[in-house]
């Protein structure tokens, strides 16, 4: 059974996985908005990842447009344009590579953005799991029901290093302004990172 985390929790994923948990799938999920007449209305959210140095400098990233990080230790599987999976299957997954994560990186923190500028009012089941790659089994399980409301941008999580131990952080930060791509959201994710 996956653990539940609420906003400003973390988990150690080396606890959970133990010595031979080497690659996590983060996914981002959510549903179709009521729209006009309740018909369901599609909603381009999109995940991203920003991977910090010690010094909390962008070094990397990956988005849609960049679906590989440098080393090749985070990948993005692709952009969903619509929404509206099942409430407990993911929109979007990045895939991470605890064991290849450059040296230099001390976290990556996982953001969303509205391509399209509508706001996360109305998104239904809005949630972010962390996922084992190897065994598929689901290790823990954030529900960003905070996420809702007028604005753009939405710190999700972060993976950590402190201490040579993998950590996974429910962070769960609003953005405020106009946040339409990955650059926009940068310098908030910058402070969680």
């Amino acid at each position: 059974m996956a653990i539940k985390l609420s906003s400003g929790e973390h988990v150690s994923l080396t606890q959970l996985g133990g010595s031979g948990l080497n690659r996590i799938a983060v996914g981002l999920g959510w549903g179709h908005r009521k729209g006009f007449l309740g018909m369901a209305q599609d909603v381009d959210l999109d995940a991203s990842a920003i991977l910090f140095d010690a010094d909390k400098n962008p070094v990397d990233d990956v988005w849609f447009g960049h679906l590989s990080s440098k080393k090749g230790s985070v990948q993005h599987l692709g952009d969903d344009r619509a929404g509206g999976r099942d409430e407990g299957d993911p929109n979007e997954v990045i895939i991470v590579d605890l064991k290849s994560i450059p040296a230099q990186i001390r976290s990556v923190v996982f953001v969303v953005s509205s391509f399209s500028g509508e706001t996360f009012n109305g998104v239904p089941f809005a949630f972010c799991n962390v996922v084992d790659a190897a065994s598929r089994k689901e290790i823990a399980r954030y529900d960003l029901q905070s996420a809702e409301g007028e604005h753009t941008g939405y710190i999700v999580a972060k993976v950590v290093k402190i201490e040579g131990e993998w950590k996974f952080h429910a962070v769960g930060a609003h953005c405020a302004g106009r946040q339409r791509t990955i650059r926009d959201i940068q310098a908030i994710a910058r402070q969680h990172a």
